[in-house]
């Protein structure tokens, strides 16, 4: 078996070698080919993978940052948005309460200028009143002395008399007590 093993070996390595020489396989070049990529794969991981994958892990830090600044700016904007409404709430509801108070005002406003007008037409109207009682007054003393003096110069005209001063203050009396 072990023999087996051995030939199946050697058969192996035979064959092994002359496919080597068929694809003209140098042990020599064939090492040296694989030291030769070593030391570029070594070049081009230090000097061309590490900086291109710092580049791209400070992009990668970068958009994180830009969407943090983004999540805390949208925050910041619902943030604001809320305080605007509430502002606009209470600016609202402050201008609703003026508008109430000034109509509230207008009202009473409207109703004191009502009683005022009222009141100063009561006024004139007194006034009208008392200038009219006084002016009927007048009248009254006019139309009185006025008869009276009708009523002398009547009497003295239907006695044929001439009246004395104190005759004429007793008929006028007389007469003036009758129409009162």
């Amino acid at each position: 078996m072990n023999m087996m093993i051995a030939a199946a070996a050697g058969g192996f390595s035979d064959m092994l070698r002359d496919t080597a020489e068929t694809f003209g396989w140098n042990p020599w070049l064939f090492f040296s080919q694989v030291i030769s990529f070593v030391i570029v794969a070594l070049l081009l991981r230090r000097f061309a993978y590490k900086p291109i994958l710092n580049v791209l892990e400070e992009r990668r830090r970068r958009i994180e940052e830009g969407q943090l600044n983004a999540e805390k700016i949208k925050r910041q904007l619902d943030e604001a948005e809320k305080r605007y409404s509430e502002i606009l709430a209470k600016v609202n509801a402050e201008a609703q309460k003026m508008i109430d108070e000034a109509r509230e005002s207008s009202a009473h406003l409207a109703e004191r200028k009502q009683q005022e007008a009222i009141a100063a037409a009561e006024q004139i109207i007194a006034k009208a009143r008392e200038a009219s009682a006084i002016e009927h007054e007048r009248t009254m003393d006019s139309l009185k002395q006025e008869l009276g003096r009708l009523v002398v110069d009547t009497t003295a005209k239907v006695t044929g008399k001439v009246l004395t001063p104190e005759d004429q203050q007793r008929l006028q009396e007389e007469a003036l007590s009758q129409l009162a």
